[in-house]
Order: C-alpha cells, then sequence, then structure tokens
C-alpha cells in the first residue's frame, strides 16, 4: 500500500540545469507519490528548507506550477495543492482516452523496429512494476513507458499533456493501481497495447489503449471520495472514449 505520510522533500541538487526545472520535477513528484496530497497549503520557508533553495527560485516554480493548474491560490491561505472534482477527473479520462490512442497510433507509423523491440522490452518491467504493488515504483514505470511511446511517436508535446492531466489525478491513481484486481487487468492490457504494436496493427493498438484507459477510469473514479467541495454526485459512472472497445 502507499504510504507517503510524515515524508518530506528531499534536497534540490545545485547543478547547472535551471535551478527552477529542478524545483517544478521535485513538487510534481510530491504531488505524483503523495507527499504533497490535494489541499495541501504550501509555506514557502518549509518548502524553502526541504528543498534547500531561495525564495525566489521556489516563487519561480510555484508560478509555473500555478499556471499548469496544479497549484491554486486560496484567499488569505496562500497556494495549495488542486483538489479536482468527480467530474473534472471523469473529463481528464476522456481526454487521455483521445490522447493515448492518438500516440500509440503514431508510435506504430512512426517507430523503427529497434524502437518497438525497446518498448517490448520495457513492458515487462512495467508488468514487473505492477506485481510488486508498489504505487510509486508502477506509477514511475508507467510514466517512463508513455515516455517512450511518445517519443518513438515522435510527439512529445503529447507527453508533456499526458503527465499534466496525470498529475491531477495522482491520489485517484495510486489508489487504484494497488489494487490487486486491477493490476492484473492492467498487465492484460499492457500486453495487447505492445502486441498490437508489434505487429504494426495501428487500429488495435488505438483501440487496446482506449480500452486501457476506459478501465483505468472506471477502477480510479470507484476508489474516488467525495470531492471537498461538497460534490456528492456518483464517481463511477461509465467513462466513454471515443471507439473504445
Amino acid at each position: 500500500m502507499d504510504n507517503a505520510a510524515g515524508k518530506k522533500l528531499g534536497p534540490v541538487q545545485h547543478e547547472a540545469a535551471p535551478l527552477r526545472n529542478k524545483i517544478i520535477m521535485s513538487l510534481r513528484r510530491a504531488v505524483e507519490t503523495g507527499v504533497l496530497e490535494p489541499g495541501t497549503r504550501l509555506v514557502e520557508k518549509d518548502l524553502c528548507q526541504q528543498l534547500n533553495v531561495s525564495r525566489t527560485s521556489l516563487r519561480e516554480a510555484l508560478r509555473q506550477l500555478q499556471a499548469e493548474g496544479l497549484l491554486t491560490d486560496f484567499p488569505n491561505r496562500g497556494l495549495a495543492v488542486v483538489q479536482i472534482s468527480a467530474e473534472d477527473a471523469e473529463n481528464i479520462y476522456r481526454i487521455r482516452g483521445v490522447l493515448e490512442a492518438m500516440i500509440v497510433e503514431q508510435f506504430v507509423e512512426n517507430a523503427p523496429d529497434r524502437e518497438v523491440e525497446e518498448l517490448r522490452r520495457h513492458s515487462e518491467v512495467l508488468k514487473d512494476a505492477y506485481r510488486s504493488g508498489v504505487a510509486e515504483e508502477i506509477v514511475a514505470t508507467k510514466r517512463d513507458f508513455y515516455d517512450r511511446i511518445c517519443s518513438g511517436a515522435r510527439n512529445p508535446i503529447a507527453f508533456d499533456l499526458i503527465n499534466k492531466l496525470t498529475l491531477l489525478t495522482s491520489p485517484l491513481r495510486r489508489r487504484s493501481v494497488v489494487r490487486p484486481e486491477r493490476q492484473s487487468q492492467s498487465i492484460a492490457e499492457i500486453e495487447a497495447i505492445v502486441d498490437a504494436i508489434s505487429r504494426r496493427d495501428a487500429a488495435a493498438a488505438r483501440a487496446a489503449a482506449q480500452t486501457h484507459v476506459a478501465n483505468s477510469a472506471q477502477s480510479a473514479l470507484h476508489t474516488a471520495a467525495p470531492a471537498a467541495d461538497g460534490d456528492r454526485r456518483p464517481a463511477a459512472r461509465k467513462v466513454r472514449t471515443t471507439g473504445a472497445a
């Protein structure tokens, strides 16, 4: 089970790459892994100490994350990690269904055989991560898997969009991926995607990707708690994706 209680952010290494980007990456990972949960108020003094960065550099990173929609500004409270509603989560999964179907289709069209074989090998790593039942390992390995697909699809913009969308549903994903029934289902879905890609069957790959996202949505929304804003609508409605099997 995922257990981020009591964890703190680690210091950021001061290297040649822009410090702001390193801070942004660290904060994104903190949201992704549950170190920073939705609704968590961000105290600049504490973050500067934990990350070992200046307040100026931190504020630059926070402004970027706020612009991306990951943080929200509450009057008289300051910045906090955004907390999305069940309806927003459903919309995110519907967008992902279209986007991920598109990139696997592009991967089939554009990736050379070498990259197809590399993806197949990495899919075994991903399946092992699912079998481990460790949410952080599953999420990180899945991110690498889609990085390879977007790279082979020659579509880095899609990878950036997928990362932003999945960050917003991080709490739902962490609860979903540790469900044993979802783990075994995901392994079969990843196998279907990679098999279709290996056969250069763009239509089958697209359909397999849509099925994977639709089932991910069903599992994630099933675990959703009522939204903090008082939304009491059922969270486990069936999510439709264009052309999903």
